[in-house]
């Protein structure tokens, strides 16, 4: 399974396909996997899967692909749709062994049982976790993303670091995983900028990679009992409604997000304010974060994407109707109307 084709750029299909064919393997192929993936992508490679007798799938691309060959492994698998597994309507037990070549480092998603997707006729977007769709093996080669453009680099940096943000903010108090999240979210703010400025360099290119597999593998969240997932949740509903890039949406999303959490928590921001600025100021921190993300040409305004205050009633519409709240930091009408009057 891959994307549209950015796997005959950079030289992963050429050498996935040629390593099964010298291994014997008879293989079936799957293109069409979309950014912000959708369910019809997953049905259709479950159906094609299925009418071939597959026994093992490799996904070969980024976080949309691995995501959306998760749900396809359990389909497969169990003979079910994909939406019924993303709502939990089925018994998931067993999957068929997924092979991950990851190409663009950002979601993580190498690493973890998580797989995010789109229903464009129900309009909703989330997640869905499972044991049995955790890669058997995944291939984390850097130079499969030497040919991602500035934009996705940096969309994928900032992914990285909302990841560890997202955990950072969990319920529980786990100072060792506050010192990880440090640590990651520094190497991003250190190596990002070198890297965007020198996209072809193999070892900056490892550096991130590296850094967005540790930031949503589990590292970051041993010691609590759940991370908060509040901005992802909104950032859902951008992607959603305008297909904003994952990363871009996220972006927007946070600084509204930590300015709202001046009221709501401002002790936790004091925290991560001596982790990334060695001071508890909580404006101070907020600016650095939003700084950095302007720093590496990230919108963190919603006019940067071309969305007026005239579209404000339609989106917290489907905020709201979508639910879109952490898991720890809980959030209501009121507060989703504020946290969008934010990112305008």
């Amino acid at each position: 399974m891959y994307g549209k084709g950015s796997v005959m750029k950079n030289g992963c299909y050429e050498d996935v396909i040629r390593q099964l064919s010298d291994a014997g393997i008879e293989v079936v192929e799957y293109r069409g996997i979309k950014p912000n993936p959708v369910i019809e992508g997953v049905d259709q490679a479950v159906l094609k899967g299925t009418e071939n007798s597959v026994d093992m799938i490799v996904a070969a691309g980024g976080g949309s692909v691995i995501d959306s060959a998760k749900i396809a492994s359990i389909c497969i698998a169990g003979k079910c749709r994909g939406w019924d597994v993303m709502k939990d309507r089925v018994e998931v037990n067993t999957s068929v062994p997924l092979l991950a070549v990851i190409t663009l480092a950002a979601t993580g998603s190498e690493m973890n049982s998580i797989a995010v997707l789109q229903n464009t006729v129900t309009r909703e977007k989330f997640g869905f976790s499972h044991p049995a769709m955790f890669p058997r093996h995944s291939f984390l080669d850097p130079t499969y993303t030497l040919s991602v453009p500035a934009s996705y680099t940096a969309y994928g940096i900032a992914d990285l670091i909302a990841h560890s943000l997202e955990n950072f903010f969990g319920q529980g108090d786990a100072s060792l995983s506050d010192r990880f999240v440090e640590a990651i979210i520094r190497e991003a703010v250190y190596y990002g900028p070198l890297l965007l400025s020198d996209l072809g360099n193999y070892d900056l290119r490892a550096r991130i990679m590296w850094a967005a597999t540790n930031a949503l593998n589990g590292l970051t969240g041993y010691g609590r009992s759940t991370g908060d997932w509040g901005v992802h949740a909104l950032g859902h509903i951008l992607s959603l409604m305008y297909d904003t890039p994952h990363g871009a949406s996220l972006t927007i999303a946070y600084p509204a997000w930590l300015r709202y959490m001046i009221k709501r928590d401002p002790a936790r921001l004091e925290q991560l304010g001596w982790h990334l600025c060695n001071i508890p100021a909580i404006t101070e921190v907020i600016t650095y974060i939003e700084n950095f993300f302007v720093s590496i040409n990230c919108p963190v305004r919603l006019g940067e994407i071309n969305i007026t205050s005239d579209q404000k009633s339609e989106i917290l519409h489907m905020l709201n109707r979508n639910k879109a709240s952490g898991r720890y930091y809980v959030l209501n009408n009121k507060d989703r109307a504020e946290i969008l009057e934010m990112m305008f």
